[in-house]
């Protein structure tokens, strides 16, 4: 491991400020905020890095201890975050040395077969292995095209506004059972249903504080919930303006996000409505009359690494069966280069080292965006990032890695 490497290490309690100030200063955001001064509660400091330059911290990184969904199963991943590097520091290596050693230390200490990451800059992270496994849409349209369609069951609950303690228990109990069967998918403990629902008036940017749904079915059980915030506007012409930001909106049955979403797309004075985090595969195009109405840029979220290629290949669920050689090339860590045996159907799968000849080659980056089942890897191979060896090898992968549900990710961190 490199000189810089060995120069990283953990920060104390003590030297929180001193981290949120490099964070900032990179950042380009205020000093300040409810955490500037003694670590937020979802930090965890031993897992931290720091590069110290005298009494200023010049590089960061940290690792927050996570639980994501992958097709059929749970997992236990890495979720890195406070990657920065001073502009006085840059073009030394210094950013290299903090992932190779970030990486070494969860494959050493065996917690964690895959990490993952929201990138502030695209161009960045494919070099240490990490790539887009989940995309958001972006979604957004006007509200006198974004009606429903007639033959839409909204059932027969019942949707209602709600204050924040009355919405946070039972919105947990709902999060936590539809979380675990789309991949991408974190679980949320209440520290972070903190920070979730936490609600900065210096963040609103001019709306409203967020605003609270919950669906409930006629005998009170509660199956959907949903936030937004408003934010007014009016023309010259005295007309309203208005436009809707859309949080979250979760549910237990088709027919309760249906009344959920004919909620948000009634509310008065709105002339916009916007769900800039939703799933670029969301189910509501398929609920509107006017399919054009609802315009989406999606752009990338969540990014993945496999950290431990055998047991990130064996921790997940294949919905065909597969029984192929992957040659698996990683630069970066080189204790997955090699070549490894994938055995797996929809009630499990083994993935080990092999002498057997390849069906496939691809680089871990093309392996990690197929990972959640969202990304083909016959796309990939379209892009010359997967070879073919045995014929119909890529069509059996392909088949085997993709999964029903798209992957999505709300939670950034």
């Amino acid at each position: 491991m490199s000189d810089l490497a060995e120069q990283l290490r953990p920060v104390t309690v003590e030297e929180w400020p001193r981290l949120t100030r490099a964070l900032d200063h990179v950042f380009g955001e205020e000093p300040g905020g409810p955490f500037a001064d003694e670590p937020s509660p979802v930090a965890e400091l031993d897992r931290s890095l720091a590069l110290f330059d005298g009494n200023r911290i010049a590089a960061t990184s940290g690792i927050y201890s996570l639980e994501m969904t992958v097709p059929g199963a749970v997992v236990p991943t890495a979720g890195v975050t406070w990657i920065t590097v001073a502009p006085t520091h840059r073009r030394r290596g210094v950013l290299t040395a903090v992932m190779r050693r970030q990486l070494t230390e969860v494959r050493d200490q065996g917690r964690e077969a895959v990490a993952a990451l929201w990138a502030a800059e695209s161009s960045i992270y494919g070099r240490f292995g990490y790539a887009p496994a989940t995309w958001r849409g972006g979604w957004s349209g006007p509200t006198e095209r974004l009606r429903l369609r007639p033959d839409v069951d909204c059932g027969t609950g019942t949707v209602r506004l709600v204050d924040l303690d009355e919405f946070r228990p039972p919105a947990m109990a709902v999060y936590d059972r539809v979380r675990r069967s789309v991949p991408g998918n974190l679980d949320r403990d209440d520290r972070w249903w903190d920070r979730q629902l936490r609600d900065d008036p210096t963040q609103r940017r001019g709306a409203t504080a967020r605003r609270y749904l919950l669906h409930a079915e006629a005998d009170g059980r509660v199956t959907g919930y949903a936030s937004y915030r408003v934010q007014s506007s009016w023309t010259d012409t005295s007309e309203p303006d208005g436009t809707l930001t859309v949080g979250e909106v979760r549910a237990l049955t088709p027919a309760a996000y249906a009344a959920l979403w004919r909620f948000l797309l009634s509310i008065d004075l709105i002339r916009t409505v916007c769900a800039p985090m939703a799933s670029a595969d969301d189910p509501l195009r398929h609920l509107l009359a006017d399919q054009r109405a609802l315009h989406s840029t999606p752009v990338d979220a969540l990014w993945v690494r496999l950290v431990d290629v055998g047991q990130a290949l064996s921790a997940r669920r294949y919905p065909a069966r597969i029984d192929l050689v992957l040659e698996v090339r990683d630069r970066f860590c080189d204790w997955n280069d090699g070549r490894w045996h994938l055995w797996g159907h929809p009630a499990g799968a083994y993935c080990d080292r092999t002498d057997r000849d390849p069906d496939l080659v691809l680089d871990v980056e093309a392996l990690s965006a197929a990972y959640l089942g969202g990304v083909s890897l016959a796309t990939l191979q379209g892009a010359g990032r997967v070879t073919e060896i045995s014929p119909g090898a890529v069509t059996a992968a392909s088949t085997a890695f993709h999964w029903p549900v798209s992957p999505w990710c709300p939670d950034e961190f």
